[in-house]
């Protein structure tokens, strides 16, 4: 298995580790920017999320709908390939149906369900532009003592990886002084550093990527055609973020790639052809409104 598909492997199997550990979003608007690099391509995408939690059984559990939508704009050379153009204007749109349950003080357990569809959808809305994803974990939150800390566990299932079993994840954030904590897992690791004027700066180590089925396949010189498109990447960032209460902030984040695979694939999931693997800069910026 090359180097790529182990990223995309990864991202996919623990990519909603970090939606569990942390709490969830009543809403956040995102920009990325990835400038051209060396490959002379350039990636941008517009996050909207919404999650509405419901309380359940005397407000001890909760049931959360959200939904998530990534528009991408891959913006290829047409000299890198003659149908560069179909390669803009990607979306993915999840809807999450999650139970979040309390089995005492320190335990709750958690089960989602997300029905996604990705795809150009340049013909509308096809059964290839379809699958589901399964993720069932529990996590053990400690607040009130001298450095809090949350460890998270679990299984996730997702029909876009190529291995279709379920696959474990292991998520932990600690305050190991009163202004600094840190995060250890996948597909986050970093540190932050928080202020008494709720400024908060952070290092941060982490996997992105996207998996899209492309309705018009695209045929390649070599009589190869492609019906999938997927990027994965690993990036080192320094971010800054500033909370006007203590539900809402904004948010910039600025890095560079440590590694970073944008392929095309075929039918059986295997990379046929490579759009970019150069380094190059990352940036991000947001707001959010926190539970």
């Amino acid at each position: 298995m090359g180097n790529g598909r182990r990223l995309g492997l990864v991202f996919f199997i623990f990519s909603v580790a970090l939606t569990i550990a942390q709490t969830p979003d009543v809403f956040r608007a995102e920009y990325m920017l990835m400038p051209e690099n060396s490959f002379d391509v350039r990636t941008t995408r517009i996050k909207l999320l919404a999650n509405v939690p419901i309380p359940v059984r005397e407000k001890k559990d909760f049931v959360v709908l959200g939904a998530e939508y990534n528009k991408f704009d891959y913006t290829v050379p047409q000299t890198t390939l003659p149908n560069a153009a179909d390669l803009s204007n990607f979306h993915v749109l999840d809807v999450n149906f999650a139970y979040v349950y309390k089995w005492n003080e320190d335990w709750r357990f958690i089960g989602v369900v997300t029905p996604r569809w990705a795809s150009t959808f340049t013909d509308g809305i096809q059964r290839e532009d379809f699958n589901i994803n399964y993720t069932a974990g529990g996590y053990k939150e400690k607040k009130d003592v001298e450095k809090p800390y949350r460890l998270v566990l679990g299984l996730s299932y997702s029909a876009t990886s190529p291995i279709q079993v379920p696959l474990p994840f292991v998520y932990y954030e600690k305050r190991f002084r009163p202004n600094w904590a840190y995060t250890i897992g996948v597909p986050k690791t970093g540190i932050k550093l928080y202020t008494k004027k709720q400024h908060f700066f952070q290092a941060e180590l982490f996997l992105d990527g996207y998996y899209v089925n492309i309705q018009n396949n695209i045929l390649l010189s070599n009589n190869n055609l492609s019906t999938d498109i997927s990027h994965t990447a690993l990036l080192l960032t320094l971010g800054y973020q500033y909370k006007f209460t203590k539900d809402i902030s904004v948010y910039l984040l600025g890095g560079h790639t440590i590694t970073q695979n944008g392929v095309l694939r075929d039918s059986d999931r295997q990379n046929i052809f490579t759009l970019n693997n150069g380094p190059g800069l990352y940036f991000r910026t947001g707001f959010r409104i926190g539970i």
